[in-house]
């Protein structure tokens, strides 16, 4: 079992016993002046200019042009720092001294070619990933170079420690895969991540998963191994995705006899924000307990500010509002009031989604049209919130004809999807009555298929 390092005094027993390494988060490191600006350097020492003199607006704010020249500088600085480091072996820490010399040279050699999140380190190989990767470390650090650096080193430190490279080959079973799992992207094609605590609240499987220092320790790898996997679906080049979603379900959750789980949350929280800086765009907290807002409190504690800005709690009364926010509805799962369905054959998310504001206290009607007969249409509908009167039925064009009510009730949960075979031109018109006063958002697709009616194929 791998040493722990502790964190900070509050956290040391929940750290105990833990295979996964945290490195120490010191910050005894000063700060390097600034440099000039001028274009990345292709040789490493350019790096000792001094800082031309900035102005400042009158209030003593810096100017927007101030502030792209000090991010410019401190990437600049933090590239030397890292090509350095590189070249000079000791990026990983200081080599072993009892490291025959033919053996130093291999691993100057094999530290070269080190990369992070599938990006080369060293800016000298001019990756177009480099920057953006290195640009996050300086953001978590508010462009402080010697602390970006500090936590870049801890970071690759760790990694290798518990060999975070090779860890999306390892089979670490099929237990959790209901509890955390990946699943669509939001509107700016971020992969999102969700994790669904309330499946723990079976006692058997929470003793099946946590009844261990083992099992512990393996659910913790997993959850890296989740990161990481999500990871593999980013573009670090200008104009990428370069983070994700992350949702935490707390549906059902017991707010007793989780003490394992509590303690891995916190390690694996601790984990994302020391060796996993600006990787997480939001964290989107649903249905979460009341006894969870007393508890966050205490939880916020081991979060830097920065972190604490990334977390959105949403009300169990807007969760869907919440989602469609950051995720379109043709990404969103059913069971956050979305329209994806798991291994669904009749629609994708190529599928167009129309959307249709309903005031208060009015009737809203949707129509689908079809010409040709001897085709079956499905369509999906969701509202946000529901809370409405619902109801579907099909007009024939020939007014000999009758309707048909296909359906007719009061849906305050789900979306639905319904279909219907068409024998004669007409429409599906769907009517929603809004008693509310509130404002309403219905979602809705449609498409049609040629279908052979039962009856011929039984003839």
């Amino acid at each position: 079992m791998i040493q722990t390092h502790e964190i900070n005094d509050e956290f040391r027993k929940t750290l105990v016993g833990m295979p996964i390494v945290f490195i120490e988060n010191e910050k005894s490191l000063k700060d390097q002046e600034p440099l000039d600006e001028r274009e990345l350097p292709q040789d490493d020492h350019d790096c000792d200019q001094e800082d031309p003199e900035l102005t400042s607006l009158g209030d003593g704010t810096p100017s927007p042009a101030e502030i792209k020249l000090k991010i410019k500088k401190s990437l600049l600085e933090f590239r030397c720092k890292v090509e350095d480091s590189i070249l000079g072996n000791y990026l990983l820490g200081e080599p072993d001294q009892n490291l025959a010399p033919e053996e130093i040279v291999v691993a100057r050699e094999q530290l070269r070619d080190i990369t992070l999140w599938g990006v080369p380190l060293l800016p000298s190989k001019a990756h177009e990933g480099t920057d953006i990767v290195l640009r996050k470390f300086l953001k978590a650090k508010d462009f402080k170079v010697s602390d970006a650096f500090d936590m870049l080193q801890k970071t690759m430190i760790w990694r290798s420690k518990n060999n975070i490279e090779g860890i999306l080959d390892e089979d670490l079973g099929s237990e959790f895969e209901n509890a955390g799992f990946l699943n669509g992207r939001d509107r700016e094609g971020r992969p999102v991540s969700y994790h669904v605590c309330g499946v723990f609240r079976d006692k058997h499987l929470y003793k099946k998963t946590f009844g261990t220092h083992q099992k512990c320790d393996k659910f913790l790898r997993w959850r890296i191994q989740l990161i990481e996997k999500a990871i593999e679906k980013l573009s670090f080049r200008e104009g990428g995705v370069d983070s994700i979603i992350q949702i935490y379900d707390l549906k059902n959750i017991p707010n007793q006899g989780m003490k394992e789980l509590n303690s891995l949350s916190k390690k694996a929280l601790m984990m994302f924000q020391n060796y996993y800086p600006e990787l997480i765009h939001k964290s989107i907290v649903v249905y979460a307990p009341f006894w969870f807002y007393t508890s966050q409190v205490l939880f916020s504690r081991f979060m830097n500010q920065r972190n604490k800005k990334k977390f959105i709690l949403a009300r169990p009364q807007k969760v869907t509002q919440t989602l469609l926010k950051f995720i379109a509805p043709e990404h969103l799962p059913t069971e956050y009031g979305g329209l994806k369905r798991n291994f669904d054959q009749d629609f994708s998310i190529a599928d167009k989604v129309l959307e249709l504001k309903i005031k208060g206290n009015t009737v809203s009607r949707v129509e689908f049209p079809v010409n040709e007969p001897g085709v079956t249409i499905m369509w999906d509908v969701t509202v946000v919130g529901w809370d409405v009167s619902y109801k579907e039925e099909f007009i024939p064009d020939d007014e000999g004809s009758y309707n048909i009510l296909l359906q007719n009730q009061s849906v305050v949960g789900d979306s639905t999807r319904n279909s219907f075979y068409i024998s004669e031109p007409g429409k599906i018109v769907i009517t929603v009555e809004n008693g509310t006063f509130k404002k309403k958002k219905l979602f809705y697709r449609s498409k049609t298929r040629a279908t052979i009616p039962m009856f011929i194929l039984l003839a």
